[in-house]
């Protein structure tokens, strides 16, 4: 009997995880450097495919020695070297504009605007919200659904 339970509670607990994808949490991390390159491999020796700004959030998706493999907000994939990221949070807006607002909901008053492709410092979460703030020191709310990151 307790044999059975236990099974059953494993294939729960497996069913879950597997329907329930925010269950296991990712692994993000943000450009620690004014830019660093995100290459095809993971080494110098291979190609760079991109230049990243700092605080420009990655999720990774392996490893390879030093070397972290990521994918960013538009799915793009490379690798970048571990020693110039960190575990700063930052959201990238994924909308083409995005409203910034002194409180978190849509009847609070617009500060300013984000746009496609800006990073933001992440300050904190509340509901379907993210406290962010600018590099130029605007701080405020933006929908979760606008960006990317965390």
């Amino acid at each position: 009997m307790f044999r059975l339970k236990c099974l059953r509670e494993l294939l729960v607990a497996l069913t879950l995880s597997a329907l329930v994808p925010g269950l296991q949490a990712a692994e993000m991390v943000s450009v620690d450097r004014p830019t660093v390159n995100m290459r095809e491999g993971a080494g110098t020796d291979h190609s760079i495919l991109w230049v990243l700004d700092k605080g420009y959030p990655l999720l990774v998706t392996g490893r390879k020695g030093k070397w972290l493999e990521v994918r960013d907000f538009e799915n793009d994939a490379g690798w970048v070297y571990r020693p110039l990221v960190a575990k700063t949070p930052h959201v990238i807006v994924k909308a083409n504009i995005a409203n910034i607002r002194s409180a978190s909901g849509t009847n609070s008053r617009i500060l300013g605007k984000a746009v496609y492709g800006e990073v933001l410092r992440t300050l904190a979460h509340r509901n379907a919200w993210v406290k962010v703030r600018r590099e130029s020191g605007l701080v405020g709310w933006i929908s979760r659904g606008l960006v990317w990151g965390w």
